[in-house]
């Protein structure tokens, strides 16, 4: 019986990635530090540790084949990144190789490519430039990863239910501006959290010989527009859709005391547009549907969470 940890387990993107590895039958040992995690089958383990301490770690990838490396910091304290991203996943790591796990697949994200424009562009074509100390420390723990021979998998934004930052982070934006901005036609690569959940467990489980490359990115093969996502947003909100617009120069002006907001606008006025073609290739995978039709299965429950927000 095939053996996986998930880090993370708790968490927005590691919780669906559990819920789909115990959906294919394998044993699952999961990780978590401060929220609680419930079992998902009679023979699952659950193993509190906090990455930042080594010795905690110590023991959690016992008879494990598979980690799939989901937990991250995510905020603007630069200690808090490098102690949990950076220096966590190299104790992660370390206790993997102790342990003779054969494959580390880690969710890590495109941000670690910084702010540019981005049309259909593999990993091979693209240098990382992180602009944030948590893509910063990201980028330090996929080189941890890629030397100890695992896979680095670099989402864009993800949407479904548990979402805390794609879907508010728009609605602030437009709860924040003085209208709509002239031109939302920049290309976004997204990815439904299902899909990536599906993508995330079949990379740990694929014969070694079916992955062409350890750098994917994990993304929905057709990009969206700025604007489809901020309406969507929006009707999920309910906040009526801008009459008037306002040039990108002067929407930047009026954010700029919102980091926030300016970097979400700095993200939605270009294209970030990232192929993902070769995973789903690689994987023998066929991709859910559209973003339409996938984030109208999350609609309600995004309703909910920002009506309670």
């Amino acid at each position: 019986m095939h053996t996986v940890l998930i880090t993370g387990a708790a968490g927005f993107i590691g919780s669906h990635v559990a819920h789909e590895a115990a959906r294919r039958g394998v044993t699952l040992t999961l990780l978590s530090h401060r929220r609680p995690v419930l079992p998902l089958g009679p023979s699952h383990r659950i193993v509190s540790a906090d990455l930042t301490e080594p010795d905690s770690v110590h023991g959690v990838c016992e008879g494990v084949d598979t980690v799939l490396h989901c937990a991250s910091y995510v905020g603007s304290a630069s200690e808090a990144n490098e102690a949990v991203n950076a220096r966590g996943t190299m104790h992660l790591v370390a206790e993997a190789r102790r342990s003779g796990v054969s494959r580390i697949v880690y969710v890590s994200t495109a941000s670690v490519y910084g702010r540019g424009i981005f049309r259909g562009a593999r990993p091979g074509q693209l240098v990382r430039n992180p602009g944030s100390p948590t893509s910063a420390s990201r980028a330090a723990a996929e080189d941890t990863v890629l030397d100890a021979g695992g896979i680095v998998l670099r989402p864009h934004l993800v949407h479904g239910a548990g979402d805390l930052w794609m879907v508010p982070g728009l609605v602030r934006l437009l709860r924040t501006l003085p209208g709509g901005v002239e031109d939302w036609s920049a290309l976004l690569s997204v990815v439904s959290v299902r899909d990536l959940a599906r993508l995330v467990v079949s990379t740990g489980l694929a014969p070694r010989r079916d992955l062409t490359s350890t750098t994917y990115h994990a993304t929905h093969p057709v990009p969206v527009t700025a604007e489809t996502l901020l309406r969507a947003a929006a009707a999920c909100a309910s906040l009526p859709w801008p009459r008037q617009n306002v040039s990108v120069t002067r929407a930047r002006a009026f954010l700029a005391a919102d980091r926030q907001a300016s970097h979400a606008l700095s993200m939605l006025s270009t294209d970030h547009w990232f192929d993902g073609l070769q995973l789903w290739r690689d994987l023998g995978l066929t991709p859910g549907p559209d973003f339409r039709a996938d984030f109208a299965e999350s609609a309600n429950w995004y309703r909910c969470a920002l009506l309670t927000a």
